[in-house]
C-alpha cells in the first residue's frame, strides 16, 4: 500500500480454501482493490460477496491473453495456485514491471528470475506461508539473536503443523483440510532429505511415512514428526553453515503416518487407474484394487496390506466412506481424484470450528564456555 494512500489494485489468482482469509482481509484495507480470478467464477464471486472493493473474475490460467491483459492492469500479483503455474506468472509479472507475492517453495526456475526482478525494482516474494513462512522468519530472529551473543550454531531441528484444534479434532484421521487435498497427497509422495551428525540422510518418497518420529513440544503434546522436503539447503540460506544437524519436519497427530503409508499402499495416489463413477462404487473400486471378488472386503484389504482385520487404519477406512456402495456424482476419473473427493467431503473444518498452527524450533549452540 502506497503511503500517500493511492488506491492499489491486486490480483489474487485461485479461489481455493485459502483463499478466503486473505480475500477478506484485504478487503478490509480501505485504499486496495481486490480481483480474485478462478476458473470456476462461482468460487471466487463467492469470495467477494458484492464487496464494492472486490471483483470476480473467471479465468483460466490457461488463457493467455486475458491472463496478460488481467496482469498488465493490476500492481501486485498474489498466486494461490499449484507451485507449477507459477513460473508462467512470474514471467509474466517481468515483462509487465508487477510484483509477485506465493507460499510456495522457490523452484530452479523462479529463481532464475530473480537478477531480472531485482534489476527492475520488483519484489518477487515466495515461500510466505505458514511452513514455509512463518517458520522462516521466527528462525531467523532467533538466529540472529544467537549470534549477536556469540553463539554457533552446531544443530537446528525446525517443526511446523497445521491441525485441527482439540475440540475441533472429531473425525479418527486427525487431520482436517484448510487447503488443498490435491496439494497434500502429492506431498504424500515428495522425497525427503536432511542432516544427521554431519551426514545427509536421504528419505525417497516411498517410505515417506515409515521415517517418522514422536516430538514432545512442550505446553501442547506428543505429534508424529516426519521429514518436510529438502531441508539441507536452509543451512546456507540461514546462514549456519557449522550446523551439523538439519532438519525440517511436519507435525501431524498420532496415527496419521501410518495410516497414510497403508492409503499409499492401497493405491488411493494413483492417478492412472480410472473408473467411470457413474456406474461405479468406491467399493467396487477398492474391491478392484485388491483383484478381490469375496463378500468381506474388509478381511481382503486387512489381508492386501498385511495388517489384522481389526486394525484402526480398516476402521478409518470404513469411516471415509471406501468400503460403501454409493455412486458419486464426479464422472470419470482416477483413483487419486475419486480420494481427493472423498476427503474434501470428509475432513472438512466446519462453520466456527477452529484450527491449531504448532510451530517448534530447536537449537544446538556451542559458546565459549558452554554449549546449550
Amino acid at each position: 500500500m502506497d503511503r500517500g494512500g493511492i488506491m492499489k489494485t491486486i490480483l489474487v489468482l485461485g479461489a481455493g480454501l485459502v483463499a478466503k482469509p486473505l480475500v477478506h482481509y484485504l478487503l478490509d484495507q480501505p485504499t486496495m482493490k481486490v480481483i480474485v480470478a478462478d476458473q470456476v467464477f462461482t468460487k471466487a464471486e463467492s469470495l467477494v460477496l458484492n464487496h464494492p472493493s472486490g471483483t470476480a473474475l473467471e479465468l483460466d490460467i490457461n488463457n493467455r491473453e486475458l491472463l496478460k491483459e488481467t496482469i498488465g492492469r493490476v500492481d501486485i500479483v498474489i498466486s494461490l495456485l499449484p507451485w507449477v503455474f507459477h513460473p508462467q506468472i512470474a514471467k509474466l509479472c517481468l515483462e509487465y514491471g508487477k510484483h509477485l507475492v506465493t507460499a510456495s517453495y522457490v523452484k530452479d526456475e523462479m529463481r532464475a528470475m530473480d537478477p531480472l526482478a531485482k534489476q527492475k525494482g520488483l519484489i518477487f516474494l515466495n515461500e510466505i506461508g505458514v511452513d514455509p513462512g512463518l517458520d522462516h522468519m521466527s528462525a531467523m530472529q532467533i538466529i540472529n539473536r544467537l549470534n549477536n551473543a556469540g553463539g554457533n550454531i552446531t544443530g537446528f531441528h525446525s517443526y511446523c503443523g497445521g491441525l485441527p484444534a482439540l475440540e475441533n479434532n472429531n473425525n479418527p484421521l486427525g487431520y482436517k483440510f484448510s487447503w488443498s487435498p490435491e496439494g497434500a497427497m502429492l506431498a504424500a509422495t515428495n522425497d525427503g532429505r536432511y542432516l544427521k551428525d554431519g551426514q545427509v540422510v536421504e528419505v525417497p518418497g516411498s517410505l515417506l511415512f515409515e521415517h517418522y518420529w514422536l516430538v514432545d513440544i512442550p505446553g501442547a503434546g506428543v505429534f508424529e514428526a516426519y521429514v518436510n522436503r529438502d531441508a539441507v539447503p536452509y543451512r546456507e540460506i540461514y546462514g549456519i553453515q557449522s550446523a551439523a544437524n538439519m532438519y525440517r519436519g511436519t507435525l501431524r497427530n498420532i496415527g496419521y503416518c501410518e495410516t497414510w503409508d497403508f492409503l499409499k499402499k492401497l493405491g488411493m495416489l494413483n492417478r492412472k487407474m480410472k473408473f467411470d463413477f457413474s456406474e461405479i462404487t468406491p467399493r467396487q473400486v477398492i474391491a478392484n484394487i485388491i483383484n478381490s471378488d469375496g463378500p468381506d472386503l474388509k478381511k481382503g484389504v486387512a489381508a492386501y496390506l498385511k495388517i489384522p482385520e481389526f486394525a484402526l487404519t480398516i476402521k478409518k477406512l470404513e469411516w471415509l466412506g471406501l468400503f460403501d456402495d454409493t455412486i458419486l456424482d464426479i464422472g470419470t476419473c482416477s483413483v487419486f481424484d475419486m480420494f481427493a473427493h472423498t476427503l474434501q467431503n470428509k475432513l472438512i473444518y466446519h462453520e466456527g470450528e477452529k484450527d491449531l498452527l504448532i510451530q517448534h524450533h530447536e537449537f544446538m549452540v556451542e559458546y565459549p564456555d558452554h554449549k546449550k
